[in-house]
C-alpha cells in the first residue's frame, strides 16, 4: 500500500502571487478547505506546503501556499502532484476504496480462476471501470479479444464481488458479453 495518496495535480499559476490551480483527484472537493497542509511532488522528493487559501473555480481549486509569493516559486511545479498522508486521508465508506489500493490488485473469478490485476481505475461518471491486465496464466487470456489483452470491468456490484485489501486480492463474476464475445439474442 501506498503510504501517500495524490489529491490533486498542479495544472498552472493564477495570478502573479503565488496561487496555483489544482486539478482535484478526489470525490470530495470540499475536503480542500479542511486540509492544513500538503506534500508536494518535486520530482524527487517532496515539499511540504500549508495552505493558506483554498478558492474554488469550475472544476478546479485554487491554493495559495505560505511563503509562496510570487509567480516564479511556484511556476517550476506545474504539472506536479499534491499527495496526503494517510493519516490525513479521508475515511472511506463500506465498498469504497483508494485507487492507489486497487491498482496492482490480484483479480481472480468467483471459481478461483486467476484473471490478472488492476492495471488502472477509469472515473467514467456513472460507475468507476476497472482497466484489468489479463495474464498470460489466466485461462481466460484466448477469449479477451481486446489486442493489449485488457478487459474492462464495471464496478458494480453485480460484476465485483469482493475486495480484500490486506490479501490484495479481488473476486469477480464476470457478466456475459465481457470478454467481448458475442451474447445470445
Amino acid at each position: 500500500m501506498n503510504d501517500l495518496l495524490q489529491v490533486g495535480a498542479i495544472t498552472t499559476t493564477h495570478g502573479v502571487r503565488g496561487e496555483v490551480k489544482v486539478f482535484p483527484m478526489t470525490d470530495d472537493v470540499s475536503r480542500f478547505k479542511k486540509l492544513k497542509k500538503v506534500l508536494l511532488d518535486t520530482g524527487g522528493s517532496y515539499l511540504e506546503l500549508e495552505i493558506t487559501q483554498v478558492k474554488f473555480f469550475k472544476n478546479l481549486v485554487i491554493l495559495k501556499f505560505k511563503g509562496i509569493d510570487n509567480i516564479n516559486e511556484i511556476e517550476k511545479y506545474k504539472g506536479r502532484g499534491l499527495f496526503v498522508t494517510r493519516e490525513q486521508a479521508v475515511t472511506c465508506e463500506k465498498d469504497e476504496y483508494f485507487i492507489a489500493d486497487l491498482l496492482g490488485m490480484t483479480v481472480t473469478t468467483e471459481e478461483g480462476d486467476l484473471l490478472g490485476e488492476v492495471k488502472e481505475v477509469l472515473k467514467t461518471g456513472a460507475n468507476d471501470v476497472y482497466v484489468i491486465k489479463v495474464s498470460e496464466d489466466s485461462p481466460y487470456v484466448s477469449r479477451v479479444t481486446d489486442k493489449n489483452k485488457e478487459l474492462l470491468l464495471p464496478a458494480i456490484r453485480d460484476c465485483i464481488r469482493k475486495v480484500d485489501g490486506e490479501k490484495r486480492t479481488m473476486q469477480v463474476y464476470l457478466m456475459p458479453g465481457l470478454l467481448g464475445e458475442e451474447t445470445e439474442r
